[in-house]
């Protein structure tokens, strides 16, 4: 059911104590926080859309993966001895294994959907060929197994092994070609957009007003601190006033544009970079029940951390399915239905030095996206030929992807840099707080909103709320990786309350 402010529906509040902005993940993850922390709070969320989780978070907005660092090898990079840096990796897996915990309080307190509605087992893998390669992944697989959270992955150059994990992308192989392979039973496949509209769903049962197609057109600081937020209902055209003291900002692309409306100084001097996204999906069932894995390549050399090519089982409403890509495009929207204007919007005199000097520093980005932009569908099958040697033209067909916009920001040495990755952004007193930015933004959800909380509600994270958040998540405060009983305590009550597929390894 949807609600409708300007039909004024019972869960409408002009003085909510909490206002959110965007219905996607972020959003949900926060609001369902507040409400498990503090019921009485009285919340109104927004979204200028039909439905919860229509851009970022949708299904066929994103590659599904549950990022946990066990597949993408651009969180292991090789440093200039050698050897190889696991921290970014350690830190992306801690903070999904806190994204599980969440999910499944949720689950054992019967305030989310059934796991297989959202969640898969799909084993996470990294494939690479040519001999190079082949020796950094076997150096990446032996630094990550002395970390308790990758113990049971398994690195093979065996072809024949390789022929029972990844049957299509065998096929047809020179048998001579160096390749190798890790596995990793433990990976996942999540529909963030079931999971979002779950949330959701679960948040208007707890007399959240969730209002759809409601623009947010302005957010001022009032001189007693609280904010006043203008919102317009895009079906009558009737303008409205809320008064509340704290709001999030999680309006994926849209995020940037309402952060320079506040006008907080902690927002001066960042800007975006939009780039879309494109998949080849097959259409083929015979080819799609061949492949049970998201196996993830390397990135070319010098290529951005977004065009790290992958083939992905994908489980969307029931169905499975098969995507590779992404293919990236250029667009001046921030968001798939959004405007041309969007880019041309967030210009500002604050921010204008750091975006002229990363469009300045950025040649192999924009050279990339050039490539991309020219690639024929016929080259994009080609480049499909290095995961799947016997693809054929008919199979496939494209789908777009939605948009992501990368952050940029002032930098004191180069005046500005493109940064890949997630940012909040919040202001010195924690009554306003913005997400800005990309992958793994979504897998890594309560993690960051866990942040924010501690930024923005020091005093009651510290107090009141403080037993609340142990019980919700059992980890806090603490780290797996340090502490392999509670690890495996962990996962086993995940594993068992997600159905997922692990095993403990001896």
């Amino acid at each position: 059911m949807r609600n409708k402010l300007g039909d004024m529906n019972n869960n409408f509040d002009a003085t909510p104590d909490v206002v959110l902005i965007g219905a996607g993940i972020m959003s949900a993850t926060l609001g369902t926080f507040l409400k498990e922390l503090d019921p009485t709070l009285k919340i109104q969320l927004f979204e200028r859309l039909e439905t919860a989780s229509e851009e970022s978070s949708d299904a066929w907005n994103n590659a599904g993966t549950g990022h946990s660092a066990l597949c993408e090898l651009n969180y292991t990079p090789e440093k200039s001895d050698g050897t190889i840096d696991t921290s970014k990796a350690i830190n992306i897996i801690e903070q999904f294994e806190v994204s599980k915990q969440f999910w499944s309080y949720l689950i054992d307190h019967n305030k989310l959907c059934a796991p297989g509605d959202f969640i898969h087992s799909t084993p996470h893998m990294s494939f690479v060929w040519g001999e190079d390669n082949v020796d950094y992944l076997k150096r990446r697989y032996e630094a990550m197994q002395k970390y308790q959270l990758f113990k049971g992955m398994e690195f093979s150059t065996n072809h024949d092994q390789l022929k029972q994990w990844i049957p299509l992308m065998m096929e047809g192989r020179n048998p001579s070609q160096p390749i190798a392979a890790t596995h990793m039973k433990l990976g996942t496949d999540v529909n963030f957009g079931a999971l979002t509209r779950s949330l959701i769903d679960e948040l208007q049962k707890r007399d959240v007003g969730v209002n759809f197609k409601f623009e947010v057109e302005d957010i001022k600081r009032r001189e007693d601190g609280k904010w006043k937020v203008s919102v317009r209902n895009q079906e009558t055209g009737i303008k409205h006033i809320l008064i509340t003291k704290f709001v999030f900002i999680g309006a994926g692309g849209g995020s940037l544009y309402l952060l320079q409306k506040s006008g907080i100084p902690e927002g001066k001097g960042f800007g975006g970079f939009p780039v879309g996204g494109q998949w080849l999906v097959c259409d083929n069932e015979n080819v799609i029940n061949q492949h049970q894995a998201k196996v993830y390549g390397k990135a070319s050399v010098g290529a951005p951390p977004m065009s790290v090519p992958h083939l992905d089982t994908r489980i969307i409403d029931g169905k499975r399915a098969l995507l590779f890509g992404p293919y990236a495009g250029f667009s001046t929207k921030f968001l798939k239905k959004g405007s041309y204007l969007d880019l041309f919007k967030t210009i500002k005199l604050n921010n204008i030095l750091p975006m002229m000097k990363v469009g300045l520093t950025n040649f192999s980005l924009v050279k990339y996206l050039i490539q991309q932009l020219k690639l024929s569908f016929s080259q994009r099958v080609e480049a499909l030929e290095d995961f799947v040697p016997n693809a054929k033209e008919e199979d496939w067909r494209v789908e777009v992807a939605g948009q992501r916009v990368q952050v940029i920001k002032k930098d004191a040495v180069k005046g500005g840099i493109l940064q890949f990755g997630t940012e909040v952004v919040t202001s010195a007193d924690g009554s306003i707080s913005a997400l800005l930015g990309a992958s793994p933004g979504a897998s890594t959800s309560v993690s960051i909103m866990l942040k924010l909380l501690n930024k923005c509600f020091p005093d009651k994270m510290e107090g009141d709320w403080n037993a609340k958040i142990k019980e919700i998540i059992p980890s806090y405060g603490k780290k797996l990786d340090a502490d392999n009983q509670l690890c495996n305590e962990i996962r086993n009550w995940t594993t068992r309350t997600l159905d997922l597929n692990w095993k403990q390894p001896s």
